[in-house]
């Protein structure tokens, strides 16, 4: 029972029963609310009872008869002027039912709501392509295919077909990317920061590690490389200052506690103007003179170079390792246009002294992730195709024009919704790579920009329309800024532009 104060039996015909005429609520009376028991034998109620269980179903129920209590107490304690026709106290969002069938589909909804997905697809319309808050890359189709079947039959994780034996799961993938890379060896952690925290605790702890202080990045929540070092137990020795740092000030911090030289990409932000750094090629030469590996935190890391499709240049995996990295880490969901890993390639033998770091074991990925990456690196074999089959890369180079004329379709059907009160129009904008991938390189788009039609300042207008697009069934994600709302449609899939159009028609009499 959900309370003393419930009666048992049936709900009565017509619904619960009301209070006394001309008491409602602020004047001490309850009103008759139903039973647990009498709402699961209403003939709408088996229905939801097969589809939920009687479990989830009686949770629900329970849950709807407190908030009408809480609710009534509520405004019980808070008094005031009341009358008969006032309305019953709330329950999940309105009034409480008036029949056995709105009992029902209250309860209906209560469960559909409790038990709605919480990770949802969205409409990205931010004008960021790797956006953290919204997944970043977004699989290939064929990546999609590989980690759907992974998720529903058994696979060779940790089984060596050949010998029948115990295998390592690292060799699903490891040989495409030695291949890619030109490294001896690889390993796979589930993002690039477990990637450089392994690094540090398995080659440097106790000891010292050198890096500038240029170098010394803050991403994304406050995670900062000088902490890092600190939980790996290595200890940070800066050198340089934050503008200019030179092979002197490495060799001259070189001690006999000194494991390692490291080199962090400064993927997230640039230093401008009186700057110098040393190259990966010349810390590496200190390094191996000093007898010590050099190990590279790369970031974002991509294994093609963007500027063939006229993206900015960025440096390559492939390239670091050349210049004479002994070690190499980077993310799997930037660039690269995977799911979320860290990658570690370099000399076999540092490869190996990580792989036996019980840390290992802590951060390994599952079948999930190395089904995704093993279809990814597929890709990579046949660069010529990656801007068809790369879904990240596609929306990179993804013309202005293409997505000018798209803007363009769209516009009648939104102006027709937002009309009078707002204005929309199609206005190039700049749309940015994001995920602290090249930082201040941008990307010419096209979108909708939408204002007040009025002309006044529409600040918590603008916010109250961002949020009913966040309402939306599938949720429309812009930007506010400049007082007005911008929808870069750079990642809107022309697949999508039909169901995109349609929830257009829900946002009608938008204040």
């Amino acid at each position: 029972m959900a309370g003393r104060d419930i009666p048992a039996g049936p709900v009565a015909s017509g619904g619960a029963a009301q209070a006394p005429a001309g008491i409602g609520p602020g004047q001490g009376v309850q009103p008759t609310l139903p039973s647990v028991d009498a709402l699961l034998r209403l003939p709408g109620m088996q229905p939801l009872l097969d589809e939920y269980g009687h479990t989830r179903t009686v949770a629900a129920i329970r849950d709807l008869l407190a908030e009408a209590r809480s609710a009534w107490r509520g405004q019980d304690v808070a008094g005031g002027d009341a009358s008969a026709g006032r309305a019953q106290p709330s329950a999940a969002g309105g009034d409480l039912p008036a029949t056995d069938e709105a009992w029902t589909a209250r309860v209906e909804e209560t469960l559909r709501r409790q038990l709605a997905p919480r990770l949802r697809e969205v409409f990205n319309l931010t004008g960021t392509v790797l956006h953290t808050n919204l997944g970043r890359a977004l699989l290939p189709d064929e990546v999609a295919q590989a980690v759907a079947r992974a998720m529903t039959t058994p696979a060779n994780l940790e089984f060596d077909l050949d010998s029948g034996g115990r295998g390592d799961r690292d060799d699903l993938v490891s040989g495409w990317l030695r291949e890619l890379t030109g490294a001896e060896d690889a390993t796979i952690v589930n993002n690039n920061a477990a990637g450089v925290l392994l690094m540090l605790n398995s080659l440097a702890r106790g000891k010292q590690v050198v890096v500038s202080r240029g170098e010394l990045v803050e991403i994304g929540g406050a995670f900062r490389i000088p902490d890092i070092m600190s939980r790996a137990g290595a200890k940070l020795v800066e050198v340089g200052s934050t503008n200019r740092t030179h092979p002197a000030d490495y060799a001259g911090a070189i001690t006999p506690r000194t494991a390692m030289l490291m080199k962090v990409h400064t993927s997230n932000y640039a230093v401008q103007g009186f700057t110098r750094s040393v190259s990966e090629a010349e810390v590496a030469r200190i390094a191996h003179e000093a007898g010590l590996p050099m190990a590279v935190d790369l970031g974002s890391g991509t294994l093609v170079d963007l500027s063939r499709w006229g993206l900015p240049r960025e440096i390559t995996v492939q390239e670091t390792v050349a210049a004479g990295a002994d070690l190499v880490s980077f993310s799997g969901d930037k660039l690269l246009g995977g799911p979320q890993a860290g990658f570690i390639v370099g000399h076999r033998d540092l490869i190996a002294r990580l792989k036996k770091n019980p840390l290992k074991r802590a951060l390994r990925v599952g079948k999930i992730t190395l089904a995704a990456i093993e279809a990814l690196l597929r890709l990579y074999m046949v660069p010529e195709r990656l801007p068809e089959r790369l879904t990240t890369l596609r929306l990179f180079i993804r013309p202005q024009a293409d997505i000018r004329r798209q803007a363009e379709r769209l516009l009648p059907g939104m102006q027709a919704t937002l009309a009078p009160a707002w204005t929309v129009t199609v206005e190039p904008m700049f749309s940015q790579i994001g995920s602290g991938a090249l930082p201040v390189d941008s990307l010419p788009s096209c979108g909708m920009v939408i204002r007040c039609a009025d002309g006044k300042r529409a600040g918590r207008r603008l916010k109250a329309l961002a949020a009913r697009l966040r309402e939306l069934p599938r949720p429309v994600i812009g930007r506010v800024a400049d007082d007005a709302l911008w929808l870069d449609l750079r990642c809107l899939d022309e697949a999508d532009e039909g169901a995109f159009a349609q929830q257009w028609q829900q946002l009608e009499n938008t204040p």
